[in-house]
Order: structure tokens, then sequence, then C-alpha cells
């Protein structure tokens, strides 16, 4: 297998295969895989402009019965820290998001034990009735969660959710989309083609999903790749995935431990992602996990969203990580990268451009 004619089978548009994209990541250098994919990126968006979205992450519960060995944000009921957000609190802080501008609201919370579908009805139907922004909420895990305390099928409570007032799911609990993996980093969680179900199922029903990859802990290249092709063959059924987000493991405070994953592997992942998913529009990079400057480089690795100003930010946070990147320095980097910074929904509609 040859680096050159396989990064060229991308370029031409021919689809890379497991084996391939596994070479790719374990063989090619660094900057012709980074220039390769920014090519890749360049025909998907010609325009010399990269998005973001001003949103707030909201966890509403720290509670959760999985236990992942990877989160340092997770507590047990009894937990002097544990919490559970207060109407108040909620309100408030969607006030502030919408001041700032805000357009998406990003809720996810832990699986706690108690709370079943009409809790989750009740919080939405609450927001909605009281503003009017895009909730970008609840990742496959609390989906079936909830399904399951309810005693109803993952089908019903998408639909419930729908009515309630949720609009599109976020690609949360996907870690790496392999149960070998999973077994060893996550064992009460949901198993792959479960996570899969849960956005078939959201897609079926017309909502958009974002798709994450947590990677840089127990996983082999190959298991790296297998998730990518996952995620794509899911986009060739549904179309419903807006974007691909790779970010890396953060070990510090965790019971899993190790280390963390190099910057040159962050962009040499990211950069194969964008050859192999090529039926997702979107790859976006990670200024929480990377800080501002690396994910500025990644915009030249075949990144063309920053993500989120992310006005509040704790799952990553709890993990010793505390990248702040206010929007005037995301305007800065993107600027400063050679590219247009562009506000968008969380449909990856235009909303304003600075120039």
């Amino acid at each position: 297998m040859n680096i050159q004619d396989t990064m060229g089978k991308a370029l031409n548009g021919k689809r890379l295969t497991l084996e391939e994209g596994t070479f790719l990541l374990r063989q090619s250098d660094l900057l012709p895989l980074g220039r390769a994919a920014n090519l890749v990126r360049e025909k998907l968006h010609p325009q010399k402009r990269v998005t973001f979205v001003i949103d707030r992450n909201i966890n509403y519960t720290n509670i959760c019965s999985c236990c992942c060995k990877f989160c340092a944000f997770y507590r047990s009921a009894r937990a002097p820290e544990a919490y559970v957000i207060t109407r108040p609190e909620l309100f408030q802080k969607i006030d502030e998001t919408i001041q700032v501008g805000g357009t998406e609201l990003l809720i996810q919370g832990g699986l706690h034990p108690e709370f079943g579908i009409e809790f989750y009805e009740d919080l939405l139907r609450d927001i909605k009735s009281r503003y009017q922004i895009h909730i970008h909420s609840f990742s496959p895990p609390e989906i079936i969660n909830m399904s399951r305390i309810s005693g109803i099928s993952p089908e019903a409570a998408l639909s419930r959710l729908k009515e309630a007032g949720l609009d599109s799911l976020p690609g949360g609990g996907a870690e790496i989309l392999v149960d070998r993996v999973r077994k060893i980093i996550s064992p009460n969680k949901i198993s792959w083609s479960l996570w899969m179900q849960v956005m078939d199922i959201a897609h079926q029903l017309g909502m958009k999903t974002t798709a994450t990859m947590m990677f840089g802990h127990v996983e082999t290249p190959e298991e790296r790749v297998k998730h990518m092709i996952r995620v794509r063959e899911q986009q060739d059924l549904t179309g419903g995935f807006t974007a691909f987000i790779p970010w890396t493991f953060q070990p510090q405070n965790t019971n899993l431990r190790g280390n963390t994953a190099t910057a040159m592997e962050y962009l040499k992942t990211l950069a194969v992602s964008r050859l192999l998913v090529d039926n997702v529009p979107n790859i976006q990079t990670s200024w929480v996990t990377q800080g501002a400057k690396i994910a500025q480089v990644a915009l030249s690795f075949g990144a063309n969203d920053f993500g989120s100003t992310m006005l509040e930010e704790n799952v990553v946070r709890a993990a010793g990580v505390n990248n702040r990147v206010p929007m005037k320095e995301i305007l800065r980097c993107i600027k400063n990268a050679g590219f247009e910074p562009a506000q968008r929904s969380t449909d990856y509609s235009i909303l304003k451009l600075f120039s």
C-alpha cells in the first residue's frame, strides 16, 4: 500500500477502506496528510469561511449511574457535590445565553437513576414556553436511560421529546463505536449499535444530529478508523449527521488514567476523518481539549467549523482541562488563519459574517 496513492484516491473522490484509513493513520507524515485533508475541505467548502455557533452547554445534573472510567464529572446521588439544576438556575443561564446572541442550548447530564421521560418533557416545555431557542440536547445514552426508566421504546421516547420541544441531538456518548473498547472504558454504557440505533431513529423522525469520537485511550488505530466508517455507513443511510467532532480523552482526575494524546496525533486523526468520513459535510475542531492555537492549526487539517463559544463547559473541566476561548479570540483565530468567521445556526445556516 502506497501513502501517496491512498491520499490521491481520497482526493479523487473515491472512498477509502478501513485498511487504507488505518494505514494513513499509522504510516503517513503529518504535513502531507494535512495538505490532502485541506484539499478535500476546500472542495466541500470552497468559500474561505469558518463557522461557529453561540451556545451554552448546560449540565442539568451530575448524578449518574453509569460510572464511566474516563469521566471525572459524574457523582453518586449521595455525594456532597451531587446536584440537579433548578428552574431559576436554568432560566438564568438561558437568559445570559440569549443576551450575548446565543441561538442554541446544549443540555446534557448524567444518567440519573430516577428521571423518566416526564422529567425531560416538562423541562423542554418549560424552556419552549419562555424562549425561542434551538434545543440541541440529550445524547443517545440519556435517551436509552429515560426510555428504560419509563418502560417505553426509544422511538416513543424520541417522539415524545420532539413533541415537547427537542430540536436535534448531540453526538455525545459515542466514545469509540467498538464494543471491545466500550467494555473497558464504560462497561455500563450502551453498546455502539444501540447508540447508532438512537441516531437512526432521530434521523427517521427528521431530527439532525452530530457524531463525536473521544480517542486517545485504549483503542487501536484500526478501531479509531472503524468508528469513522460506522458513522459514514449511517450517513449513507439517512444523511442525518451535520458534523463529525473528534476530541481527545483527558485523563486527569479519572479512573482510567493514562496519557493525553499529542497535538500531532490529534491533527492526524482529524485529517484522516476528513478524508474518510466523506459524506458528513462538516468537521469540527475541539478548542475545549486542544486550546485555541491547535484549534486554529486544525483549520488547515480538514476542519471547517470552530465549534461553539460554549459559554459554559463542565465535563472536560472536571478532568483538569480549563481552556477558555471567548468569542473575540475565536474571531481572531479564524481571521489569522486566513478565513472569514461566520456565526451559524445549529443546522449550519449562516446568521452573520465577520469580515
